[in-house]
């Protein structure tokens, strides 16, 4: 039995007080939904993925830590072994293969998810859903420009879920505007 999307949600704010991390949780839920929904798939289990995929970042920071514990906790807790899996194969330090689509969706929008959040809080109207694709294909050259982003990441993710890089970003950043006000994405913290 997969637990609610309450129950995940109490989780994540129980060990994440990081109000950034939070919003990350939910711009990488939202694009997991969607791409569930492309796909076929099933939606509340992919949201939870990406909702949970870093929810033990903010206590356990550390490699050798991070998704481990998170794993434990989920283990521990009846989350089914596949949603496990997919938020360990998102660190690539655990070498671990990513096997299944969802597996590979969540390495594939992880950090472009934090990139597209970057490139929305420096334009003007800092609203996602006007932010041009091809400014974020632009912002992923710039490797000064939100260094922590893994480019690499971002380009390796869209090729092994068989996407092309432009309506991958495109797509994601149509999901994230879906919950823009929650990722405080809507133009309400504009200038």
């Amino acid at each position: 039995m997969l637990p609610t999307r309450e129950q995940a949600w109490e989780l994540l704010n129980e060990y994440t007080k990081n109000p950034n991390l939070i919003k990350h949780a939910l711009a990488v839920e939202a694009a997991m939904k969607a791409y569930a929904r492309k796909y076929g798939e099933d939606e509340e289990k992919w949201g939870l993925v990406g909702l949970l995929h870093d929810f033990d970042y903010d206590r356990y920071p550390d490699p050798r830590d991070h998704p481990l514990v998170g794993a434990g906790i989920l283990g521990n807790r009846g989350y089914p072994e596949e949603v496990i899996y997919a938020i360990k194969s998102h660190a690539d330090y655990l070498k671990l293969p990513r096997k299944s689509l969802m597996d590979k969706t969540l390495y594939a929008v992880d950090e472009l998810s934090g990139l597209i959040t970057a490139v929305t809080l420096v334009r003007p109207g800092k609203r996602v859903a006007e932010v041009p694709t091809k400014s974020v294909i632009k912002k992923m050259k710039d490797k000064a420009f939100a260094r922590t982003v893994n480019r690499d990441d971002i380009r390796n993710g869209a090729e092994d879920l068989g996407v092309d890089l432009r309506e991958h970003v495109d797509f994601v950043i149509q999901a994230m505007s879906s919950v823009a006000e929650e990722l405080g994405l809507d133009g309400s913290q504009a200038d």
